[in-house]
């Protein structure tokens, strides 16, 4: 395709950003402005292994279903205005989605509408002990559909900001090669692709921004979109008269959403954070620039979900006086039970949240919560054993005993890992509305990915008085889940609190701040361009969320524990 040699701004807009994100916002992007391209993300690890569950049941399954329920709505609504869809809900069966897609145009009278899809990632033939294995495939499918004319494209595992970097090579002509455009449109992907969280939802300063601006702002956030220029620069913004706000403080959060080092690899091109330039334009609107690109890696990351076994779980609620021996007895009459059964679960874990206080005024402010999670490969060890275990007890343990709900039968749970793949060895083809099926094309360049050294750190404050105060009242954070492993990037907003930052939020203060991190490997990424450190913290999930091995199983309130947490900060900056 040759380049447009003056084309306009791409506003391209995102509706989802999770399987279950809220059903009118395909409609509210629709109605509420210019767009040229509307994407939807509706997949993450998770997900993956619940389509996966889907789709024993069914094999005809195994796609986004609320992504239909949607289009049924608004289709008619996108084709009148000229916006074209793009969704990875297709899951394991974007060509099933692509048919339903057909099969509902003709049944809404838009049977002119034309549907493509992307297909390849499906990598179940190389690991055979996987529910799924899928790997994460860029724009390039995207874009050849795009070229070729589809009104809606359905993907399957694509990287979330392929969605995004994959309508931007179609609208510009770029080419695979323009690594610094490309970078820009991933930047731009990835501040998309959480929906509203790119516009105040999830925001640490969220009560000082209601504070400023009215208890109202994000009571109903909108979803974001983007204005990409032809350089791969941007500007953040969302529709008139839809609540949120977008900030440089908004849009450096979701940067540092589930990343990890200065260089954000993908299947594309490596986005180089480190380079990301953020202004303020105006009301809503955060300018993106300055953006470098590196040629992609040479493989491609997988993602595998098996069935790990069975759990269950039961929370003792503890009252009153008293709440530690209570949280004993509890644990040794269920240990003692466990070990008299015919089989004991693998594994037993126990968490005591003291969640009450004394003299509290409701019964519940009184009360303690202690949870015991069993998990094993046999449904029944997990089920009628603990089950047998915890009822029992009912009036034969510590007074005022109960719990929050009886324990029933074991559930699966899944177990996430991430594996690589040669890319030259995945196919990823694009199926065009006609039927056609294309090779996309991926770049002849690679680039090994390495670390970068850390860059200089700025001078440290001078030493002046200091109060022992939350890191909350000078920093903001996000954390995040990459299977097993959590990340939380933490951010100021001056210059003089990043000087402060960079040297007192060391690797080993994290440990002292975070005791549950204090075993674990840490490695901190510096990206002073955003005034901001990233922190990741290897192993804190266990086998990742599916397997739900801890009270947060993906590390999004890890960031605000840690800006609760106490320590010496300059009077200066409070």
């Amino acid at each position: 395709m040759n380049r447009n040699p003056r084309p306009h701004p791409l506003r391209i807009g995102n509706a989802s950003g999770f399987y279950g994100d809220r059903f009118d916002a395909m409609r509210e992007m629709l109605t509420g402005g210019q767009l040229d391209v509307l994407t939807g993300d509706y997949l993450a690890e998770l997900t993956m292994l619940i389509l996966g569950r889907d789709r024993l049941k069914d094999p005809a399954r195994g796609y986004a279903k609320t992504f239909l329920r949607q289009l049924e709505e608004c289709l008619g609504l996108a084709r009148e205005r000229g916006v074209r869809i793009v969704a990875n809900a297709g899951g394991l069966n974007p060509a099933g989605l692509a048919d339903a897609v057909r099969e509902l145009a003709g049944r809404l009278g838009l049977g002119e509408t034309r549907v493509a899809h992307v297909e390849g990632d499906d990598l179940r033939a190389r690991f055979p002990h996987a529910l799924t294995a899928n790997a994460y495939l860029g724009g390039a499918g995207i874009t050849a559909c795009l070229n070729a004319g589809a009104d809606v494209v359905v993907t399957g595992r694509v990287t979330d900001a392929a969605l995004v970097t994959g309508p931007a090579a179609a609208h510009f002509g770029w080419g695979p090669t323009e690594y610094d455009r490309l970078a820009g449109a991933v930047v731009a992907g990835h501040v998309l692709e959480c929906g509203a969280q790119a516009t105040g939802g999830n925001y640490a300063f969220f009560a000082e921004q209601g504070a400023q601006r009215g208890a109202d702002l994000l009571r109903h956030p909108g979803h974001p979109l983007a204005e990409i220029h032809e350089d791969g620069s941007c500007v953040i913004t969302k529709h008139d008269r839809t609540g949120g706000f977008v900030d440089v403080g908004t849009v450096t959060a979701q940067l540092l959403y589930e990343t990890q080092g200065a260089r954000y690899a993908g299947p594309d091109v490596t986005a180089r954070l480190d380079t990301v330039a953020l202004t303020q334009e105006g009301p809503d609107r955060v300018r993106i620039d300055g953006v470098r690109g590196e040629a992609p890696p040479p493989t491609l990351k997988a993602g595998l979900n098996r069935l790990g076994g069975f759990r269950n779980e039961v929370v003792f609620v503890l009252t009153g006086l008293d709440i530690e021996a209570k949280a004993a007895l509890t644990r040794a009459q269920i240990e003692d039970a466990l070990d008299r059964a015919e089989s004991r679960p693998a594994e037993v874990r126990w968490e005591l949240a003291r969640t009450d206080r004394p003299d509290a005024p409701t019964e519940e402010g009184a009360s303690a919560l202690l949870r015991l999670v069993v998990r094993d490969t046999d449904a029944d060890t997990v089920g009628r054993t603990l089950s047998g275990a915890a009822i029992e007890l009912a009036l034969a343990s510590y007074p005022g005993f109960h719990v929050t709900a009886p324990p029933g039968k074991g559930s699966p749970y899944g177990v996430f890992e991430a594996a690589y793949v040669e890319r030259d060895t995945v196919d990823h083809v694009a199926v065009l509305p006609d039927g056609e099926r294309r090779l996309a094309p991926s770049g002849a360049d690679t680039l090994v990915l390495e670390e970068l050294r850390p860059a200089p750190l700025p001078p440290p404050l001078p030493p002046g008085p200091a109060r022992r105060a939350p890191l909350g009242l000078v920093a903001g954070a996000r954390s995040g889940d990459k299977g097993g492993d959590a990340n939380v990037g933490v951010w100021v907003r001056t210059d003089d609190a990043w000087r402060w930052l960079a040297h007192e939020l060391t690797v080993d203060r994290l440990r002292q701040l975070l005791p549950e991190t204090a075993e674990l490997r840490v490695v901190r990424h510096d990206l002073p361009n955003l005034r901001a450190l990233n922190f990741v913290v290897e192993g804190l999930l266990g086998e990742g969320v599916a397997a739900q091995a801890r009270f947060d199983p993906q590390a999004k309130g890890l960031g605000e524990w840690l800006r609760a947490r106490h320590l010496d900060i300059p009077e200066v900056l409070l």
